[in-house]
């Protein structure tokens, strides 16, 4: 973000039925603060109050070659993504603002208490700090694919539930018969339980037919989604399904989870969101030392290490990379932890020279 002596920035605390807005200079002088219904009509007021009580101090910042307004949201994931969509539907400059870093400048900062004006001071304060936060915007086309994952996830999570209660109650019932988890993913393995069920009595097997029911119901949705996951994934991110153990349901995940890969300047940006940026964490003697970030994107973590552990176990240039590691004298977290920013540059440096995401039509992330 360019220095400007007039820049407006915006700092907003989101909550389900209200959002307050702090507005502050180039320099976090607090300027005027207002609390709007967190619906389109109080959006419109928000970005309606700070065009027209801020209209000279944008100005200048435009003139001298600024953004004019920039607007920091607190990443609540739900209740911050209605917000995201009005302001850049309404052509507004929109960046995330992580939880933790709203929280250290609140800690920090002369102003004791909580408060909304208090927590989107910080916000917008925070934004000035860190002027490199990756931009809010998401392409309708990764957006689908991350809700179509989001939607899968949730499903596993049900059925997974169901099966270790299903197994529990199958256990009170005969603990003789007891299939692997895994097995009641198989339509033949659901079969027949139900008919070992179907002569049972009690409350026991009365549960039991009922969660086996849930897992039916489940599954094929399930399977469907993962089947059209893959379709698509194929289509938006042929390149990454390419790499060695980035299978059709983690493409989709990162390529959901980034949302457009032109939001990071370099690769480095993008490790630091994935959260596989090393840490230094040395004192006198220890220089050097470094450990994993555990900030960043949980969920685009989790598919890099997915690709990390699979290339471990097969041979080819993963595996070699970590093999060396461990020689040199790295620990096996420490190997894997190269590994994984390793792989975050090769997943930049893929989706950078095989995507280009058009800069019309963004929506902003859901994640």
């Amino acid at each position: 973000m360019k220095e400007a002596t007039s820049m407006v920035v915006v700092g907003a605390d989101v909550h389900k039925r209200t959002h307050t807005f702090v507005v502050v200079d180039a320099v976090g002088k607090k300027l005027g603060h207002k609390t709007v219904k967190a619906d389109g009509v109080g959006h419109d007021q928000a970005i309606r109050w700070v065009q027209t009580e801020f209209a000279e101090q944008i100005a200048a910042d435009l003139a001298a070659g600024g953004e004019g307004v920039r607007w920091g949201i607190e990443d609540c994931r739900h209740l911050s993504a209605r917000l995201e969509i009005d302001l850049l539907d309404a052509g507004q400059a929109v960046v995330r603002v992580p939880a933790k870093l709203m929280a250290e400048q609140r800690r920090t900062a002369r102003t004791r208490g909580k408060s909304d004006p208090i927590d989107a001071l910080a916000v917008a304060r925070a934004v000035l700090r860190e002027p490199d936060l990756p931009v809010a915007a998401h392409d309708e086309a990764s957006r689908e694919l991350k809700m179509l994952v989001d939607r899968r996830d949730d499903l596993v999570k049900e059925r997974t539930a169901a099966m270790n209660r299903f197994r529990w109650h199958l256990h009170r019932i005969d603990p003789t018969v007891d299939p692997k988890p895994k097995s009641l993913k198989q339509a033949k393995t659901r079969r027949e339980l139900a008919e070992f069920l179907a002569d049972k009595t009690g409350i026991d097997a009365r549960m039991a037919r009922e969660v086996l029911a849930d897992i039916d119901r489940v599954t094929p949705v399930i399977n469907d989604l993962e089947r059209e996951v893959t379709a698509l994934a194929a289509v938006q991110a042929p390149a990454l399904l390419e790499l060695p153990g980035c299978a059709g349901l983690t493409a989709a995940k990162i390529v959901g989870e980034i949302a457009g890969i032109d939001r990071f300047a370099h690769e480095a940006k993008f490790a630091m969101h994935a959260g596989v940026a090393p840490i230094p964490v040395w004192s006198g003697r220890t220089e050097g030392r470094v450990r994993m970030c555990k900030a960043g994107n949980r969920q685009l973590n989790a598919a890099l290490h997915r690709i990390a552990i699979t290339q471990i176990q097969r041979h080819g240039p993963g595996r070699t990379y970590y093999e060396k590691r461990l020689a040199a004298g790295d620990s096996t977290t420490e190997a894997l932890r190269c590994l994984k920013r390793r792989l975050a540059r090769v997943v930049y440096q893929t989706l950078k020279t095989t995507t280009s995401t058009p800069t019309a039509g963004l929506l902003p992330a859901a994640a």
